[in-house]
């Protein structure tokens, strides 16, 4: 029989439905709490937390503020990525002994670049029982309002920090027809941005969203060429976190055509149209006339464009 939520609970609209609803003892909750906005969090995980015996959290100062919101007091765990395997035996014998534990991250769902996926593993390796309680999740809520048309997605998280390794992530990834998401923090966002307009083509688009169900969220989409401008239209794009998502590989012949193009547009900016073909031809093994035809278009384009 499960206990009666607390009465601070009890007002809230459709609790008596979540109360119904079976929360098991000597089991992990892995609860999903917003990403931003208070008001996200579900009702099944506010009851969870009102009935739990611990919470173990990325951050107790962040979740005791999440808690005390809803007017409610647990006893916190520290569970981050530096002390995950050792939390984990003490949360199993507290599991053992009959808890009931919900495992949270600083905002979203846990295990999900964010710790809580060893926890998860040694608690079900220890034979015992995982409940996930969905809510929030900053990649689903960024895909929802892209607008990217795909009927996958490819989830990338955090890229390397060193430019090295992250060129060489975002290469392995180019053929990739899935839309891939990135997650990012403000102060690498440029040097982010920039890497994905080397390693991909410049018509891509690509899908900006920060500060998700905050105060100044922004959600914006434009080529991939453009990318790196709209960062800088605005210094208040310096600060957040963003969801990136960056629509998949076209077709192979439609990626070899932008690849092409791409080529081809760089050395016009640096040589004559008929060495730009030429070079472009021997890089890309396409045909030199019909590229010396397509360096004619661009041209004949650059020309029309209008200088502001």
């Amino acid at each position: 029989m499960n206990p009666a939520p607390p009465n601070a609970l009890v007002a809230l609209p459709l609790m008596d439905e979540v109360a119904r609803q079976t929360y098991p003892a000597a089991t992990l909750y892995v609860l999903a709490t917003p990403i931003g906005n208070f008001a996200d969090i579900t009702l099944r995980a506010l009851h969870a937390l009102a009935l739990v015996d611990a919470v173990a959290c990325e951050d107790t100062r962040n979740t005791g503020h999440l808690l005390s919101h809803y007017g409610l007091s647990k006893h916190l765990i520290a569970a981050h990525q530096h002390n995950e395997r050792a939390v984990a035996e003490k949360l199993i014998a507290r599991l053992q002994a009959g808890e009931r534990i919900a495992l949270v991250s600083d905002a979203g769902t846990p295990a999900v670049s964010d710790p809580g996926a060893r926890i998860v593993d040694a608690v079900r390796a220890a034979g015992l029982r995982v409940l996930p309680l969905p809510g929030p999740s900053a990649a689903i809520a960024a895909l929802s309002a892209s607008g990217l048309v795909c009927d996958q997605f490819h989830f990338v998280g955090f890229l390397p920090a060193r430019a090295s390794a992250r060129a060489l992530a975002l290469q392995q990834l180019r053929a990739a027809a899935a839309t891939l998401i990135f997650y990012e923090a403000p102060h690498r966002i440029n040097e982010t941005v920039d890497a994905l307009a080397a390693a991909f083509c410049p018509r891509r688009q690509i899908v900006f969203a920060r500060e998700l169900t905050k105060l100044f969220e922004e959600i914006h989409r434009c080529p991939l060429s453009d990318a790196a401008a709209w960062v800088a239209a605005d210094t208040h794009r310096q600060k957040g976190e963003y969801v990136l998502l960056l629509e998949g590989a076209p077709p192979a012949a439609d990626e070899d055509d932008a690849e092409a193009e791409r080529v081809l547009r760089i050395l016009l900016a640096e040589c004559p149209l008929k060495q730009a073909a030429a070079l472009a031809a021997q890089i890309t093994g396409h045909k030199k006339n019909a590229l010396y035809e397509r360096a004619l278009r661009l041209k004949a384009e650059s020309e029309q464009t209008p200088i502001n």
